[in-house]
């Protein structure tokens, strides 16, 4: 298996299926690749005995990482990046964790996620910073950042991964893969919660080829007992939209944002770039001097629902484990703060005003068939840019010691979390409030060798549509021959 790395998680489940190699043969590449790489990487944080079961199902014998963040394994802590959870062992097996296993994936491993997947990047205190293949220096983005780097250095071909405010598509665009997140509804969670987020979040893959994410999909899709509605489900196969031809789509380009007034020229040339050869493909592509929607307004929603969502993990985590305050960040213990803080007539203000967003993308829809962005408004940051400076870190420890949660709101400590968390990608949480699907499709790299993903947000169901045009697009321009530079050093 000396080509290991080069095969996508459909082809490695043909090689098994046909007996040209064994599921233990493939185990034993992906831990030769996981010793190999990860020290560098970080992007594997918990390694795992494969459940013993015999190989079946459309993946059988393929190795996979799940993301530690609620993909729970029977027995196995899911730490979500906290302290606080790192040795609690999970009841029960999540829904979508339970399918991969049927599917026949051999699960080894968990990856690096930051603490409650708050952060779109992964530099969690408990497991340390991943970092990028394509330059370690740098961040894998988040929060399925481990997951992002152990797919770019070869480690799986495909990994869990899952999408809040952008966490599938964040870091697939720092690490030159592809990143779908569905749209709501479509992937159950359960058995022990029903909606991530409040319907705003969904798991999902990162992947290096279009189709692997499309026969995921038929993997994970489908209601269970427990869901909260039936969202209708594709009329045939996922697996089936990759070789079809969208069509002449009608795409409106818009790299403006509200949020960051100033995104960097690289972000802007992915987003041209990806414009271009859509128009070289024969698609229709306006560019677009506003956003169609209410950025600004949009963010604020979105903050209110997350800082409340924080306290909420934050308390549910002290209850399952008996940790104090301790346990946790400074960061996480502020925006959990700062939700407790929330008003409930505030929150559920932000929850209604999800439907003013959707009713505007919606409009946008009856005349544009996609919205192109730059999946993020920056090449992946450094690691450890978004530190906070000492006497930032101080003013803060002292606040939350006094329990001055409105205090906090009042502080560069609150401005310094907006910019850093939603500064760099301000265009992702769009989808997820609008439970629309978004893809991050890998078509252009800096000159310094840093990926920067193009997003298309589709309308409601539409996952069909975006998966015929990123097929369309590979075929147009491959990426999976790119490799990052790690095996050079």
């Amino acid at each position: 298996m000396d080509d290991y790395p080069d095969h996508d998680a459909v082809s490695l489940a043909a090689l098994v299926r046909d007996g040209h190699v064994t599921p233990a043969e493939l185990l034993e590449a992906a831990r030769a690749r996981l010793a190999q790489v990860n020290p560098r990487l970080n992007a594997v944080v918990r390694e795992l005995e494969p459940p013993a079961r015999a190989p079946d199902g459309p993946f059988a014998g393929v190795p996979f990482l799940i993301k530690d963040l609620h993909q729970d394994l029977a027995g196995t802590p899911t730490s979500g990046g906290s302290r606080s959870m790192a040795a609690v062992p999970a009841a029960e097996t999540s829904t979508v964790v339970q399918r991969w296993l049927d599917a026949g994936l051999v699960v080894f491993g968990k990856t690096n996620t930051p603490e409650f997947g708050a952060k779109g990047i992964t530099e969690p205190h408990l497991f340390g910073a991943a970092r990028n293949p394509w330059n370690t220096g740098h961040t894998p983005g988040g929060s399925s950042g481990g997951a992002a780097a152990a797919v770019a250095a070869g480690i799986v071909p495909c990994a869990g991964a899952s999408d809040g405010g952008g966490s599938i598509r964040i870091p697939a665009s720092a690490c030159g893969l592809f990143g779908l997140k569905p749209s709501r509804g479509l992937i159950p969670a359960g058995p022990s919660r029903a909606e991530g987020l409040g319907g705003t979040a969904t798991d999902g893959v990162i992947s290096r080829s279009v189709r692997d994410t499309a026969a995921m999909l038929d993997v994970l899709s489908g209601p269970t007992p427990l869901s909260p509605y039936l969202a209708a489900g594709p009329e045939t196969p996922f697996a089936g939209e990759v070789g079809r031809d969208p069509g002449r789509l009608r795409i409106a380009l818009c790299t403006a944002s509200a949020i960051n007034p100033a995104p960097h020229p690289e972000a802007v040339a992915a987003a041209h770039a990806a414009g271009d050869l859509l128009d070289e493909l024969g698609h229709e592509v306006v560019e677009l001097p506003t956003q169609p929607f209410d950025d600004a307004a949009l963010a604020r929603d979105f903050l209110t629902s997350w800082f409340v969502s924080c306290a909420h993990s934050m308390a549910e985590c002290k209850a399952a484990s008996g940790a104090g305050d301790a346990a946790f960040e400074p960061d996480t213990r502020t925006m959990a703060a700062l939700g407790r803080a929330t008003s409930p007539v505030d929150l559920v203000r932000a929850i209604e005003r999800r439907h003013e967003h959707t009713r505007r993308l919606a409009a946008f829809h009856e005349s544009y068939d996609l919205l192109l962005t730059p999946a993020t408004a920056t090449p992946p940051p450094r690691i450890g840019a978004f530190d906070s400076p000492a006497p930032l870190r101080a003013a803060q420890r002292a606040l939350l010691a006094a329990g001055a949660a409105g205090l906090l709101r009042h502080t560069p400590v609150v401005e310094r979390l907006i910019s850093d968390n939603l500064g760099w990608v301000p265009y992702t949480q769009l989808a997820n409030l609008t439970g629309r699907p978004a893809m991050s499709v890998p078509l252009h790299w800096t000159p310094d060798g840093l990926p920067i993903g193009a997003q298309f947000v589709g309308r409601l169901g539409a996952d069909g549509v975006l998966l015929r045009l990123a097929g369309q697009l590979e075929r147009a321009r491959p990426w999976a021959d790119r490799r990052p530079p790690l095996d050079q050093v």
